[in-house]
């Protein structure tokens, strides 16, 4: 089904769901940084707030795509009914046209993890690792599917404040995936001896829950918990340790996370050893690549992995026809 001449459609998460495949998702992103990307085509995100009422955009024009966009997600976080929703809004090129309307929700989720799989799979060195995961959410658990397509995983260990929780999630790790998981009572004991550590759960009052000092030799980190001023998650010896820092944005993430704010506070220089998603693979930092032993990849996320795999999702979706037409029509302004 081709959507040269349709009407606008509307894509849910059940269907996103059925066509998505994380391979193809993590090539197509690597691929995408891999291009020389115009700043103007992926401005930076933009909040409106009044009050507890907030609107945030990410908008992108993948230069080798046939579809741009943008992703909205609002709340009234007064509301008597809170909750976030997500749509992403794609144009095509070719008709020049409103082709699509996607639910954002679980495509957020699908486009973090794997665009952090897509630098692991850079970073970390080939062959069978022990995961470490401090964190039991939607984002963990799309993290450890991510990873598991570009590594083979020996083990997971999973670190969340409530024992049940992080059972239930190894539990799930083991049953979906076939990999010996378990769940251990600190942050500490789960990242002993990982070869490969995700931090994807902040702590509660904004403290860091990783320690440089906690990490063994030649461990990768990958946190994605901290994207803006207020947030926490590694602590500065984590920066200090690492000496290759890859960033999806680079700017959001040195000048907008708590994290590397705080290590800049404390007098930690990392600019001279971080480098950007694109420089990664396009190849423009392989000499520091290859003499890195603790690399770090930070990630605040952006508008570029939002349309790349909403695009993968809507293009599958039609052919596989799952996407709803929509019975309303656009004015065209001439």
């Amino acid at each position: 089904m081709s959507n040269d001449t349709q009407a606008p459609v509307f894509v849910s998460s059940d269907a996103a769901r059925e066509v998505f495949r994380w391979e193809d998702a993590i090539a197509a992103l690597q691929q995408a940084y891999s291009h020389p990307t115009p700043a103007k085509a992926t401005p930076p995100r933009t909040v409106a707030s009044v009050d507890k009422t907030w609107l945030r955009t990410l908008p992108a024009i993948p230069p080798k795509s046939r579809y741009y966009g943008a992703k909205l997600m609002g709340s009234d976080m007064g509301s008597a009914t809170p909750g976030i929703e997500y749509v992403i809004v794609l144009f095509d090129r070719i008709t020049n046209r409103i082709a699509a309307f996607i639910d954002g929700n679980l495509v957020t989720g699908f486009r973090t993890a794997s665009t952090s799989a897509s630098a692991l799979d850079r970073l970390a060195p080939k062959g069978p690792a022990r995961l470490a995961v401090l964190g039991s959410g939607l984002e963990a658990s799309m993290h450890i599917r991510a990873f598991a397509s570009v590594r083979q995983l020996s083990d997971v260990t999973v670190f969340s404040p409530t024992q049940a929780r992080r059972d239930a999630f190894a539990a799930a790790v083991t049953s979906d995936l076939g990999i010996p998981a378990r769940g251990v009572a600190s942050a500490q004991e789960a990242v002993e001896g990982a070869d490969i550590v995700l931090t994807a759960a902040r702590s509660r009052d904004e403290r860091p829950i990783l320690f440089g000092d906690w990490l063994k030799p030649g461990a990768t980190v990958v946190s994605i918990g901290s994207t803006i001023p207020e947030q926490r998650e590694i602590d500065i010896s984590v920066v200090e340790r690492s000496d290759l820092i890859i960033c999806d944005t680079l700017e959001e993430v040195l000048e907008e996370t708590g994290d590397m704010l705080a290590a800049s506070a404390a007098g930690i220089e990392f600019h001279y050893k971080a480098f950007s998603l694109a420089d990664l693979m396009s190849g423009a930092c392989d000499e520091a690549l290859v003499k890195a032993r603790a690399p770090m990849f930070k990630s605040v996320g952006g508008g570029l992995q939002d349309i790349v795999v909403a695009e993968l999702i809507l293009t599958k979706a039609l052919a596989a026809g799952l996407a709803t037409p929509l019975p309303i029509e656009f004015e065209t302004k001439r």
